[in-house]
């Protein structure tokens, strides 16, 4: 168990918990981290932090390391520094309990400290707005979880958190796309580079734009790398094709599996139990399975591709939000004068050909960030429809959306693209598809790392222009034109997919996966969360009709329940 305890006004030796690969700035820091080891390096900086007053000086400190990192740092006072890096690549977890400061790598760690921390309703409600629950907050009462770039002084009893870092993106004057397109495959090139550890060069392949982008790199850096890929007996979900002319271009040693129903139930209940904490996405499984194949073929590493999307862009909302941006150029009188009110407060609004023009009208008015959750699964459910009254009664339900007009608002005088992709850095990266990565691998025993999260490369990105992330309505053109001739033409026009899981179709026809969901979602209605009303029209009618859709709410609500009953048999 990686915990460390920090205990105010007594004299006990120095606890460190250093976790990843941190690179320092600073000189001395980088050489004592090189002599020794990283815990070394933190120790010094702990004592920096201290003499330069104590929280004041933490933002400082930690400006200067970069990679991957999660660590705390207690003194024989109890004053304690924990921090993580800029995306959370690595976790760390806090508690005070009775004025002491104790950290851990995971949530139920500490929650299993006596007194034993309760259940979180408001964190429960997060998970099913997010499908994961963002920091600070976990699902546990009392303990929290570091966010990406922030970091923790405790004193005298007394919590100081801040961020350390936030993204400053620059619009340059002028753009050179030659040069910026060499620059561009280099930091790539040298972002795989540093990632390879001398073991066996590998990496997933999903066939898409950003794992094909690194399996070809690591041909260039190493010779040959050896890819492994996940495919699905069902329609619109498989994209073995696309890894296969990867594979094929880049002269991988290439390896397959298709994840099956069995699996499913087979490996749902230990992938559940293996977080720390109820965790939503669905492309867990597939990521898994990925990961033992690849750890039973002799790989102890696995890059993976996560990060391209949000760095340059990728992702379609991003064109969608754009196209909503527009209105705000359409002179105000017009709008407020002639389009609003026909189009809201007239029959006009309700003729077919006008439906779409108000439905646009009414969303284009919403600000950001806040129109990004429009079609929120759970919002769209109705919170009444789906909580209990006694649930809802416990939580804040405006709250999720407080927590991501904050996020929205560190980022100032960055265009709207840029700020979205800064957003996406925390609820889509952080917060879930590292996690996803993380926690899959971490099960099947292998390491993981992210090419494209390298600094160099995030810095890259900030300076880049934003037309040249998302020209017109083109996502990721720069990404695609800077690697048009290295990676095949078939992947750089595909539809965007992943390892997208298809769960709900396979709900409606595979009994055995049909009759796993059926319980673990009337056990969760047991509890009191959910209504059973509910739970019975998701399985009986709205599964059936829209099996991908609301299939993901089927996944999210037994994931939940799965998680519970991990829990419950880990007490003595």
């Amino acid at each position: 168990m990686s915990i460390a305890t920090a205990v105010p006004r007594t004299a006990t030796p120095v606890a460190t918990l250093a976790l990843g690969a941190p690179r320092f700035d600073d000189t001395a820091l980088a050489h004592l981290a090189r002599g020794a080891d990283a815990a070394t390096a933190w120790q010094a900086l702990h004592a920096r932090v201290v003499a330069g007053g104590g929280a004041a000086a933490l933002p400082a400190a930690l400006a200067g390391v970069q990679g991957d990192f999660a660590v705390g740092v207690r003194d024989e006072r109890g004053r304690t520094l924990l921090a993580v890096d800029r995306f959370a690549m690595r976790t760390l977890c806090w508690r005070v309990i009775d004025g002491r400061m104790h950290f851990a790598e995971r949530a139920d760690e500490l929650a299993a400290l006596p007194p034993r921390a309760a259940i979180d309703p408001q964190a429960v409600f997060d998970y099913l707005y997010f499908h994961v629950i963002p920091s600070p907050r976990t699902i546990f009462q009392g303990v929290y979880r570091l966010p990406p770039a922030h970091g923790l002084w405790f004193d005298g009893g007394q919590v100081h958190m801040q961020p350390y870092w936030v993204p400053r993106f620059v619009e340059p004057e002028r753009a050179d796309f030659a040069t910026l397109a060499a620059q561009f495959r280099q930091h790539v090139r040298d972002a795989v580079s540093a990632q390879l550890d001398g073991s066996k060069p590998a990496c997933f392949l999903s066939g898409g734009t950003d794992s094909s982008t690194v399996a070809g790199m690591i041909r260039d850096v190493a010779g040959r790398a050896a890819t492994y890929s996940i495919g699905f007996e069902a329609e619109g979900y498989d994209e073995m094709q696309y890894a296969r002319i990867a594979a094929k271009r880049f002269g991988t040693e290439h390896h397959e599996y298709y994840v099956t129903p069995d699996d499913l139930v087979r490996s749902i209940p230990a992938v559940a139990e293996h977080y720390d904490q109820p965790f939503g996405n669905s492309s867990v499984l597939p990521a898994y399975y990925c990961a033992k194949m690849a750890h039973d073929d002799g790989v102890t590493k696995l890059l993976a591709g996560d990060g391209g999307d949000e760095l340059f862009g990728g992702n379609a909302r991003y064109a969608k939000q754009r196209v909503f941006g527009w209105y705000e150029g359409v002179p105000a009188p017009l709008r407020r004068g002639l389009l609003e009110p026909v189009l809201e407060r007239t029959p006009i609004g309700r003729l077919p050909l006008a439906r779409k023009g108000r439905s646009y009208v009414e969303q284009a008015k919403v600000p950001l960030p806040d129109r990004m959750q429009q079609y929120n699964l759970l919002l769209r459910l109705g919170l009444d429809n789906v909580f209990t009254p006694d649930f809802l009664a416990q939580v804040d339900e405006a709250d999720a959306l407080r927590q991501q007009q904050a996020v929205w608002q560190q980022v100032q005088g960055a265009s709207a693209l840029n700020r979205m992709l800064a957003y996406d850095w925390r609820y889509t990266l952080a917060e879930a598809d590292l996690p996803k990565v993380r926690g899959s691998t971490q099960l099947a025993g292998v390491q993981v790392g992210f090419p494209f999260l390298e600094q160099a490369l995030v810095d890259f990105s900030l300076r880049l222009p934003s037309d040249y992330k998302l020209k017109g309505l083109k996502l990721r053109w720069f990404f695609k034109e800077a690697l048009r001739g290295f990676l095949p033409d078939e992947i750089l026009t595909k539809k965007k997919q992943g390892f997208g899981l298809p769960f709900g179709v396979w709900a409606t026809r595979h009994e055995g996966l049909k009759a796993f969901a059926r319980d673990s979602l009337h056990a969760l209605a047991e509890r009191g969360i959910v209504r059973e009303p509910f739970v019975r029209r998701l399985l009986d009618e709205r599964l059936a009709e829209h099996p991908g859709y609301y299939g993901e709410m089927v996944w999210i609500l037994m994931m939940l329940e799965q998680w519970m009953r991990g829990q419950a048999e880990d007490r003595p």
